[in-house]
């Protein structure tokens, strides 16, 4: 309405200006400064303010309200508005558990933002965890981080962690399992700079080697892990292989490691294709599609339509286990899996109930198996039952790669896409102390009541309080160890930049939804702002499905659609 008012008092204006006497200089000189300030006026809210960002500042001052600030790193809460409002990609959809759920995940994010004297790092854990590396810490949720962090419009943050790993982290980049060269080709098509790219390849090469060594047995093609470096504790696979007994950690050919090492290979290649290395590119994609088959070959559980876990020094005569885990989709986080309905069956045990499926999110083990449970005895981290966000964020982007990458997805949709999201969207909560709901991220939840069972067990761990040695007071509050926003700009509203320069667009929203905008995304170096409106009422600036860079409107199409914007 204040646009159109604008225009008419405009247009009004330039009719009085062609109608003042000449002689009446000083009131057509006033005239005109007043008509080139309106002006000035519309066109920046027609370009800049699509979003209201007193909207999203009302989602920062509530998160700021219910918090209690335990652990203060980099940007205190005092600062998150103006860093959020100056660093993140704006949303406005109209699911706002999921839009709500998006902004408290950039608050949580923040917070683990770590100046350091080897440039800035991102913690899982805001207390000092005693088995934390450097800088307290932890590679295990890093390919995490660096999805996440991608999106943030300053490139140093993430920049300077990729670093970190690379240069200054000593063993901690191998503590964990991490797919830092896949990540850090995710980052680099957000931010590219092919010096960093030079000065880091060679890096890359030396970790994936080191891996290698470390990690795979020569007669076989495949990695084996623990399951507690994937991060994993007290495993329904490792208790299996130990003879039934629940036991902390087993070692594991797993499809973890693998499909990271797949992913990494990948990723390698196609930095040495940037650079012009042949010889490590044919390498590398060599070791990729060796991967690939063994993994296809090994790792396929032909009986469950899955893929599972082999002993660690398997044979020819092992065959995988009878036991579905979660893991067995992170294949499909790198695109790994060949594009046959051989495999793109295992997508129907998402929406299972004897499956993964449960009321508050998925389960890591199916729940039909009888070694699945939710325990509140023994160890506060188990993944024999509960729901975990980081596996919830590595099977939400391997459903979208199988729904956008793959033609037999004829198991799910779009639509399982978005109740998933939605679901893990609205299990970020917690009832407080005066019986309010109030937003939270936390360790491991309970499927079927959204309980933080690790909190639940910690707050009574030690003399009915929180213990020192098991991380002190609020762990796991807003614990960094998934990923929630990068499901939303990348999957849900579409925007995949790629390496080199151009960008997919492939939203995944309901065909229910009339509109919605994602605004301040800055990729290589360009301002991106993706509009749909169904019948041009919601932002007045249009009707259809538009794509504008650096302001000016580059594709429209009367419907929503898959679009390829060309390097600019």
């Amino acid at each position: 309405m204040w646009i159109r008012f604008e225009k008419n008092a405009i247009f009004y204006i330039l009719k009085i200006l062609l109608q003042t006497n000449q002689n009446d200089m000083k009131n057509r000189n006033l005239l005109f400064i007043f008509f080139l300030a309106l002006f000035v006026s519309c066109e920046k809210k027609t370009k800049s303010e699509l979003i209201d960002k007193n909207i999203v500042g009302q989602y920062i001052d509530n998160f700021n309200k219910n918090d209690v600030e335990l652990y203060q790193q980099f940007i205190t809460n005092a600062d998150v508005k103006t860093f959020l409002l100056d660093n993140v990609p704006l949303i406005d959809i109209p699911d706002k558990d999921i839009e709500e759920t998006y902004y408290f995940r950039w608050w949580t994010y923040r917070k683990h933002i770590k100046n350091t004297e080897d440039g800035f790092v991102i913690t899982e854990f805001l207390p000092k965890v005693f088995w934390s590396m450097k800088h307290n810490t932890i590679n295990c949720p890093a390919g995490h981080h660096i999805y996440e962090g991608r999106w943030l419009r300053n490139p140093k943050y993430i920049s300077d962690y990729i670093n970190f790993w690379l240069k200054k982290s000593g063993d901690g980049i191998r503590q964990y399992s991490f797919w830092v060269a896949d990540a850090s080709l995710a980052f680099q098509s957000v931010h590219r700079n092919d010096s960093l790219i030079i000065d880091q390849l060679p890096l890359l090469l030396k970790n994936y080697q080191k891996w290698e060594l470390d990690r795979r047995i020569q007669k076989n093609t495949l990695f084996w892990q623990y399951d507690t470096n994937d991060g994993m504790e007290h495993t329904v696979s490792g208790r299996i292989l130990n003879n039934g007994v629940d036991t902390f950690t087993v070692s594991a050919t797993r499809p973890t490691i693998n499909s990271y090492m797949y992913g990494d290979a990948k990723a390698i290649a196609k930095f040495a294709q940037i650079l012009d290395k042949p010889l490590i590119h044919l390498s590398f994609t060599e070791k990729a599609e060796n991967i690939k088959q063994s993994v296809q070959e090994r790792l396929w559980n032909k009986k469950l339509n899955f893929f599972t876990v082999l002993p660690k020094d398997y044979n020819e005569g092992h065959r995988p286990l009878n036991i579905r885990e979660l893991i067995g989709y992170v294949p499909w986080y790198f695109n790994l899996p060949d594009d046959k309905m051989e495999y793109a069956v295992a997508w129907q045990k998402v929406k299972d109930t004897l499956g993964f499926a449960a009321p508050i999110g998925l389960t890591v083990t199916e729940r039909s198996h009888p070694y699945f449970q939710i325990s509140y005895e023994g160890h506060e981290c188990q993944w024999n039952g509960p729901s975990w966000p980081f596996a919830t964020t590595q099977t939400l982007k391997a459903l979208a790669n199988h729904i956008n990458n793959y033609t037999n997805h004829q198991m799910v949709s779009i639509k399982d896409y978005y109740e998933l999201l939605l679901q893990y969207a609205k299990s970020h909560k917690r009832t407080n102390q005066k019986g309010e709901i109030i937003n939270w991220i936390d360790e491991n939840i309970n499927p079927f009541t959204g309980d933080w069972i690790s909190r639940t067990r910690l707050k009574k761990w030690e003399n009915g309080t929180w213990s020192k040695e098991k991380g002190d007071v609020e762990r796991g509050k807003d614990y960094n160890h998934s990923g929630f926003c990068d499901l939303v700009i990348s999957d849900l509203l579409g925007l995949k930049p790629q390496i080199d320069g151009s960008i997919k667009i492939k939203p995944m929203v309901p065909e229910s939804w009339d509109w919605f905008c994602i605004d301040r995304v800055l990729s290589n170096g360009r301002e991106i702002r993706v509009v749909w409106d169904k019948y041009g009422e919601k932002y007045k600036i249009g009707k259809g499905f538009m794509i504008f860079i650096n302001d000016k409107l580059v594709k429209k199409s009367s419907n929503l659609r898959d679009f390829i914007v060309g390097p600019i």
